[in-house]
């Protein structure tokens, strides 16, 4: 089961908080999940070179809170915000006049983020370096910040070769099935002349023994 569910869903309401927080009754709740994808795609797609590690959807009536976790905030908020007024114009047309607010929030450690990781192994491939040079350099990258364990796996037409196939590498543990392991998991695409390249990465930060669901109620939702 550890190997099939995705690590941050496996453990909401354990040792995580919802990246998405609202209420909605059987009419509006479809149109709302549409919105927070179209949101999030929107963004990531984008600013993909701000770096963007998460995107989280507060809602509360006709306002939406959209939180950005990103390594490079100075690409998102350009000089003196001006680039956040453009973002929360076009977001305005995708929620249709809603209310928009903007937190950036910055990624301090981003050899600890798992997306990020995935995200830096996808750009070395797609610039034509070699799978297991890129994916060995990121762990080494990820070891030095003194994590617990990390696990990247590089799928598809791995070098050009006929049939599709998968590796991965590691380094300590990732005790996948283990609720109160914090597991970090990003997952990125690498579009390369052989076809597209999946990554996935797991790190593992340690383990959160107590005060679970009580840190999320206080923190409002946030990790």
């Amino acid at each position: 089961m550890g190997q099939k569910v995705n690590p941050h869903g496996l453990r909401v309401g354990i040792i995580k908080a919802w990246d998405t927080q609202w209420y909605a009754d059987k009419k509006s709740f479809g149109a709302n999940l549409k919105e927070d994808n179209d949101i999030r795609t929107f963004i990531k797609k984008k600013y993909y070179d701000a770096a963007i590690s998460k995107i989280t959807v507060i809602r509360a009536a006709n306002k939406v809170e959209i939180g950005i976790y990103t390594g490079r905030p100075g690409v998102l908020i350009g000089k003196a915000g001006a680039e956040i007024e453009v973002i929360k114009k076009d977001l305005a047309k995708l929620t249709k006049g809603k209310a928009i607010i903007i937190n950036v929030r910055k990624v301090d450690k981003i050899d600890q983020d798992a997306q990020l990781v995935a995200e830096a192994v996808a750009s070395q491939l797609e610039k034509r370096v070699s799978y297991r040079r890129a994916v060995k350099q990121q762990i080494a990258k990820v070891a030095k910040t003194g994590i617990k364990g990390v696990k990247i796996t590089v799928g598809g037409r791995l070098d050009g070769r006929e049939i599709a196939g998968s590796e991965s590498y590691h380094d300590g543990s990732i005790p996948l099935q283990t609720l109160r392991a914090d597991i970090d998991y990003g997952f990125a695409e690498a579009h390369t002349t052989f076809g597209v390249l999946g990554i996935k990465c797991w790190i593992y930060k340690g383990e959160i023994l107590t005060g679970g669901k009580k840190l999320l109620i206080s923190e409002g939702g946030e990790e």
